[in-house]
C-alpha cells in the first residue's frame, strides 16, 4: 500500500531503508498524484500574494504543511495565517514565539514562495514535500524510522545554518520529532522538559558530549555520529516497547 518496502522495524528497518534509498525515492517521485500536486503548487503559488489567499486553498494548505512535517495544523487556517503573517525578523513575532521552531521555519519557506514566477522557493518546498512524503510511507511502517529519516535531514540543515552553538541545541530542543530522537539516544526521559531551559540545555550538551566527544551540533551532523544518534535512538525506542529481547540485549551493548 505504501510502496515502500524495509520489511523490518527498528534499526534493523534502518539498515534496509538505507541500503534501498534509491529505489524507495524513485518509487515516490514516479508516483502520478505526487507529481499532480506539484504541477499544481507550480502554477498556483504564482498568482498567491498573501496569506489570506494560501490558507484558503486546502491543497496548497496539505502539501505544503506536510513538506514542513505540520499536517497535523492542516484544519487550523487561523493559527497559519498568524504564522505566515509573522514578522520573522523580530523575534517577539508570534511565529518566533513559538517553542516548535518548524513554524518559523514553514512561514519563511512559504512567503518566499509566494508570487513566485518559479525556482529555487518553489521548488524547495515541492522537494522537502517528496521527502516528507517518504518519510510519511515509511512512517506506515515504524513510525520512529520516520522521525529517525526528518532528524537525519533537519539535524544536518541546522548544523549548517550561520547560527550560534545555543541556538542550534534550542532549534533541536524545540522540535517534537527532533527532541525526541535526540532525547532517546540520550536516554533521557521527559521530566527534563520541566526543567528550566537553560538547564535543560546543558543537560543535553552534556549527554552530547559523553557520546560523542563533542557537543557541537555541526559535529553531531556527521554521518557517523549521525547514524549512531540514530541507532541509540531506535534500538532504546525497541527496547523499550519490549518488542524482542534481541533489542535488550543490544541495549545492554550500548551500555
Amino acid at each position: 500500500m505504501t510502496g515502500i518496502a524495509v520489511g523490518l522495524p527498528g534499526y534493523a528497518g534502518w539498515r534496509v531503508l538505507n541500503r534501498t534509498m534509491a529505489a524507495q525515492q524513485a518509487v515516490v517521485a514516479r508516483d502520478p498524484v505526487l507529481n499532480r500536486d506539484h504541477d499544481y503548487f507550480r502554477e498556483k503559488m504564482k498568482t498567491i500574494a498573501s496569506a489570506e489567499e494560501f490558507v484558503a486553498d486546502y491543497r496548497l494548505m496539505k502539501l505544503s504543511l506536510t513538506s514542513a512535517g505540520l499536517e497535523g495544523d492542516l484544519q487550523s487556517r487561523f493559527f497559519i495565517r498568524k504564522v505566515l503573517e509573522s514578522d520573522l525578523s523580530d523575534p517577539k513575532s508570534f511565529a518566533n514565539r513559538l517553542t516548535d521552531k518548524r513554524y518559523a521555519a514553514f512561514a519563511k519557506s512559504i512567503t518566499a514562495a509566494m508570487g513566485s514566477p518559479g525556482g529555487a522557493a518553489i521548488e524547495n518546498v515541492i522537494g522537502n514535500h517528496r521527502q516528507a512524503e517518504l518519510e510519511a510511507r515509511v512512517g506506515a511502517v515504524d513510525p520512529d524510522l520516520r522521525v529517525a529519516l526528518y532528524a537525519r535531514r533537519e539535524i544536518a540543515t541546522i548544523a549548517s545554518a550561520p547560527s550560534t552553538e545555543n541556538t542550534k541545541w534550542y532549534q533541536i530542543l524545540g522540535s517534537s520529532p527532533l527532541r525526541k530522537v535526540v532525547a532517546g539516544a540520550f536516554g533521557i526521559g521527559t521530566s527534563y522538559a520541566k526543567l528550566p531551559l537553560d538547564r535543560q540545555l546543558d543537560e543535553f550538551r552534556n549527554a552530547a558530549g559523553k557520546l560523542f566527544g563533542t557537543s557541537d551540533a555541526k559535529a553531531i551532523a556527521e554521518p557517523a555520529n549521525m547514524e549512531k544518534l540514530i541507532q541509540r535512538f531506535l534500538i532504546r525506542s525497541q527496547a523499550t516497547q519490549g518488542t524482542t529481547s534481541n533489542y535488550s540485549a543490544a541495549l545492554q551493548l550500548l551500555r
